[in-house]
């Protein structure tokens, strides 16, 4: 396995990596269909094997403070993506990325990483084991029940009817707003300090 950085000519097997990952977690919506661009400088590395990309991570920093993170003092990044193919797991190359990463981000004189990810237990786990420490969350709420969408949102516009929505939490009934819906996330940030 070689980590290198992103290339253009890898954009398909990073699709490809990132919704094959993805497919088992609360993320299994989120699927892209053309990889981001970041208006920032970025750190972007893929692991290869046998000329696939089985891993992969992206790493949005900043140059003015607080045009990225949304918390902390001095210059940080974002992880956007960190991903690794299910045939690949188990075998330290969300690691091996994140290390790569974090020496690259020191190059560029950031002092911490941030994360955010939602409510997987084994991928908070992988955070915590990589000196993360939970430090925001708010909720990620869909809502696609006629009666939930009732209850929640209306249109100004007559015959116009929405049918499903995709909101953020952030106020203090987390539990009465999990509740309330039946698919509601946690979405929790993760900071490192390099």
């Amino acid at each position: 396995m070689i980590i290198r950085p992103y290339e253009l000519k890898d954009e398909e097997s990073w699709l490809r990596c990132r919704v094959l990952s993805f497919l088992h977690t609360a993320y299994f919506d989120h699927v892209l269909r053309e990889k981001e661009r970041y208006e920032n400088p970025s750190i972007e590395l893929v692991a290869e094997v046998d000329g696939q990309i089985v891993g992969l991570l992206d790493i949005e920093y900043e140059i003015t403070e607080r045009s990225v993170c949304s918390r902390g003092s001095g210059l940080g990044g974002m992880i956007w993506h960190i991903a690794v193919h299910p045939d690949f797991q188990r075998q330290g190359i969300a690691t091996r990325l994140l290390d790569k990463g974090e020496e690259l981000a020191k190059t560029h004189e950031l002092n911490r990483l941030e994360a955010w990810t939602r409510d997987d237990e084994w991928v908070r786990k992988w955070y915590e084991n990589q000196h993360f420490a939970l430090v925001d969350s708010y909720l990620h709420v869909f809502i696609d029940k006629q009666a939930e969408m009732d209850q929640s949102i209306q249109s100004i516009y007559k015959n116009l009817y929405p049918i499903q929505a995709f909101a953020h939490y952030a106020g203090n009934q987390k539990e009465e707003v999990m509740g309330q819906f039946k698919r509601v996330h946690e979405c929790v940030c993760y900071e490192k300090l390099l």
